[in-house]
């Protein structure tokens, strides 16, 4: 075995591996001292090596502890089995067999030490050896990997403890039928099946970011779980898109998210004369642009928290507007009235917006449409903030009544037109009653009149 060899690798092994360099001579120290013992060492021995880097000499020394007669075991209980507890004394310490080779009384101690105490170590200088023989270079060779993964492992879990919840970002490194395997360079991750994102691709070798989910500590080495869909994943993407996030001038109080499809995020300014809102956006929609297009083309909603709860509530159903809320504290729920136009704009598809503004608010959320008569439209609230008066409502509507019907009258009249050009295209002519045609049945139009007229009743 060439020990010189063996120092000019250390630094190698050092930077390929990430280890610390007192870690791998540690590790080539207790090869050295296995290979040793195997070679020329008694059974009992404990054997210890000092490696020198510069010189690339070892030295080797032979470990004995010190002991008393209170720690030995009596010689007529040597020769029967005892009971686990008749082996530990009455103060709970274990009892042990004297073995010369590994053990020294504290009287023989002392002679060599003056002030050694019982349960110190004494080494004593083994004959220096360079040439070992296979078995025990194969030995040697065994512990050195055996400790240098370990080492490794160590490392690696010492460096990704303290990221869990942080993005980090990887290459897909190979897919199984429910686990993906990310390679992030010193380890690889993995992307269980639950926290992927339906529908989203995974290509081998494209690079992709990801929330560190978990890093477990694990004998065969660090496991680190990897997600896609966490909803924290959005905070984290817009922490690195917006810089007033980052320095805690906007806080994102609120996410609520389905994976691949929707997310709704409420955020809020601790520094007045800054916009939330604008400041995740960013200029022409850039910043919110980037984060989306990391996510796969999932659709983001950006709200504006508040402490009242009916507005964030009220912000919360966007795009949809709504004109009023009943709110019940004491069950955390609420009913919101949106106009009857934007009741499926505020449910959402199968129920998606109102369920997401339930998770980003913590709230029970009905949405109930107000309707088209006087009675479901009292309590309506219009852009001042102000109740609709009765006249107003009876003013809008006939005037909505009016353009109707003059939008009809025009479409009809449009209509005939292009008939009359087509028919003299064609060569055909009609006559002015043919032209004016004969009413069989009542329009629409006149049957709203007729219908509107006041009756008299006998």
């Amino acid at each position: 075995m060439d020990l010189k060899q063996l120092a000019s690798a250390l630094g190698q092994i050092s930077e390929e591996k990430g280890i610390p360099k007192e870690k791998v001579l540690e590790t080539v120290e207790i090869a050295l001292a296995a290979a040793y013992k195997k070679e020329y060492g008694e059974k009992g021995q404990i054997v210890r090596a000092k490696f020198d880097q510069k010189t690339g000499e070892a030295e080797f020394f032979q470990v004995k502890i010190v002991v008393d007669e209170s720690m030995l075991k009596p010689e007529d209980e040597e020769e029967e089995i005892a009971s686990p507890a008749a082996i530990e004394s009455e103060e709970g310490e274990k009892k042990v067999k004297f073995n010369a080779e590994r053990h020294i009384m504290i009287d023989d101690a002392k002679k060599i030490k003056k002030d050694i105490a019982v349960g110190d170590e004494m080494e004593f200088p083994l004959e220096a050896r360079e040439d070992f023989g296979r078995i025990a270079a194969q030995t040697a060779k065994q512990v050195i990997i055996q400790r240098i993964r370990e080492a490794e492992r160590e490392a690696v879990w010492n460096e990704y403890k303290d990221k869990e919840s942080e993005l980090i970002s990887g290459i897909i490194q190979r897919i199984e039928p429910y686990n993906i395997f990310i390679d992030l360079g010193r380890t690889v991750a993995v992307l269980p099946k639950e926290e992927q994102v339906f529908g989203e691709r995974y290509p081998v070798g494209s690079r992709m970011k990801f929330y560190i989910l978990a890093v477990n500590s694990d004998p065969r080495g660090p496991g680190i779980v990897l997600s896609r869909s966490h909803p924290k994943m959005i905070s984290r993407l817009f922490e690195l898109e917006v810089p007033e996030i980052g320095a805690g001038t906007v806080e994102i109080k609120s996410i609520a998210r389905e994976a691949g499809s929707r997310t709704k995020i409420a955020v809020a300014s601790n520094e007045e004369g800054v916009d939330p809102i604008g400041s995740c956006v960013g200029q022409k929609g850039t910043r919110v642009a980037a984060v989306i297009s990391e996510i796969g083309g999932e659709k983001i909603d950006i709200i504006e928290w508040s402490e009242d709860p009916e507005v964030f509530i009220s912000n919360s159903i966007s795009p949809a507007k709504a004109i009023k809320i009943e709110s019940e504290p004491s069950h955390h729920s609420a009913k919101v009235f949106v106009p009857e136009d934007q009741l499926s704009l505020a449910i959402g598809k199968a129920g998606q917006n109102v369920r997401l503004a339930a998770k980003l608010t913590g709230w029970k959320i009905d949405i109930v449409g107000a309707g088209a008569n006087l009675a479901d439209l009292e309590g309506k609230v219009s852009a001042e903030g102000k109740p609709e008066s009765s006249e107003e409502i009876e003013k809008e509507s006939a005037e909505e009544k009016k353009a109707i019907k003059e939008g009809a009258e025009a479409a009809e009249e449009e209509m005939a037109a292009e008939a009359e050009d087509e028919d003299k295209a064609e060569g055909v002519y009609r006559s002015e009653e043919q032209q004016a045609g004969y009413e069989t049945e009542p329009s629409p139009e006149k049957e709203i009149d007729e219908e509107l007229k006041p009756r008299e009743y006998a």
